[in-house]
């Protein structure tokens, strides 16, 4: 079986696709805003890379979100909430973590999806 590997760098790819499924990992574009603004932006850009691999916020398996603290968690959810389509919320796991890689960064989102696109 093929696997696909969209947006390659030498570090990391910003889709890869296995047997009708994509992997995708989004941080903010912005390191200087708050949660809600990162997380907007964040969702924006999932937009683009689930269409780029064949597949949409509806068709959502899985996310992780990683917060640097808790108590962006309502603003996080206020952006989440609004962009998920009603009946169709993944399974989803929220946890905050020590750090992410740019010290501004508040949020990072990592998704998992169904997709049209062959391996």
């Amino acid at each position: 079986m093929n696997i696909q590997r969209l947006g390659t760098t030498a570090r990391y790819s910003d889709i890869v696709i296995h047997n009708g499924t994509a992997w995708i990992v989004e941080v903010p574009a912005s390191a200087d805003a708050d949660a809600a603004t990162q997380t907007g932006e964040i969702l924006a850009s999932l937009d683009t890379l689930l269409a780029r691999a064949g597949s949409s916020r509806e068709r959502l398996l899985s996310a992780t979100i990683y917060l640097t603290d808790m108590a962006d968690y309502d603003a996080m959810n206020a952006a989440w909430d609004a962009w998920l389509p009603p009946g169709t919320a993944p399974s989803r796991a929220c946890v905050q973590v020590a750090g992410l890689a740019h010290a501004g960064w508040r949020v990072e989102i990592a998704i998992v999806a169904a997709c049209a696109r062959a391996d």
